[in-house]
């Protein structure tokens, strides 16, 4: 193609009937109908038996975590840290109000206050207590043994049977 052609030049020409029956196939190409969408499925069952050797079927096996002593420590102390800005706040609270009213009310505002900062104390006082009394400090490196020796007695055709466990 150069510069001087146009495109009705390098088209190729079809009739009109021609040209007609292309704009109906693709016209009806487009419009028509398209089959409904196969639903898509959200679960998939295997129903096919495990084999008699190699992997065996899932076996149910229960939760039992063991919480580590400085999580059970950081627990208990982050609920205290919590409780007392509470009462710290709380008692910020009540002086200011306190101070804009000194009346009988006032009065107790003050006691209020100070028996938060008391309960703020006491209960990080307490955490704190907690969480260094839960870590352990035995440390074993050497084996353990532990010899058990069971001893039962029965005496007489009406008697009962002692069981004694001794280590």
């Amino acid at each position: 193609m150069s510069e001087t052609d146009t495109p009705a030049d390098w088209w190729p020409r079809m009739s009109d009937a021609a040209a007609n029956a292309e704009a109906r196939r693709i016209i009806d190409d487009v419009y028509r109908p398209a089959p409904p969408p196969r639903p898509i499925p959200t679960s998939y069952r295997d129903d096919t038996e495990p084999p008699p050797i190699g992997d065996a079927a899932p076996v149910w096996q229960d939760d039992r975590r063991v919480v580590p002593a400085w999580a059970a420590g950081a627990a208990v102390a982050s609920i205290g840290i919590g409780a007392g800005a509470t009462g710290v706040g709380c008692g910020i609270w009540l002086v200011l109000k306190g101070f804009a009213s000194m009346s009988v009310t006032g009065v107790a505002c003050m006691a209020v206050l100070f028996s938060g900062i008391a309960f703020a104390a006491l209960s990080i006082g307490a955490a704190f207590s907690r969480a260094r009394r839960s870590v352990s400090k035995a440390v074993y490196t050497g084996p353990v043994t532990k010899n058990t020796h069971v001893t039962t007695h029965t005496k007489g055709a009406f008697a009962r049977s002692h069981t004694h466990l001794h280590n």
